[in-house]
């Protein structure tokens, strides 16, 4: 089972862009799903958006239009481009292997903030 570490967060203005970065211990070219969840304070924790191996996309409807998710399987690493935050973008950001399954990492913390 790989190991993931987030990297990449940080405090942003609003309208501002963040790179995340999941850089995984081992080979993720059999990984058929990895995704990026995010938790914000006293709320549960969610799905942002997930990668297939094949390189096919989701989104949730929060954020369409202003994050992209992509992965890089010779350099063992998945990312999602943030542009255009928000306040509400605001929470600590995991990475997952979703299938199979996998353990999270310990989370990159973004807050967006004047």
């Amino acid at each position: 089972q790989v190991q993931l570490v987030e990297s990449g967060g940080g405090l942003v203005l609003p309208g501002g862009s963040l790179r995340l970065s999941c850089a995984a211990s081992g080979s993720i070219s059999s990984i058929v799903l990895m995704g990026w969840y995010r938790q914000a304070p006293g709320k549960q924790r969610e799905l942002v958006a997930h990668v297939g191996r094949d390189g096919s996309t989701y989104y949730t409807a929060s954020v369409k239009g202003r994050f992209t998710i992509s992965r890089d399987n010779a350099k063992n690493t998945m990312y999602l481009q943030m542009n255009s935050l928000k306040a509400e973008d605001t929470a600590v950001y995991y990475c997952k292997c979703i299938f199979p399954s996998g353990s999270w990492g310990q989370g990159t913390q973004v807050t967006v903030s004047s």
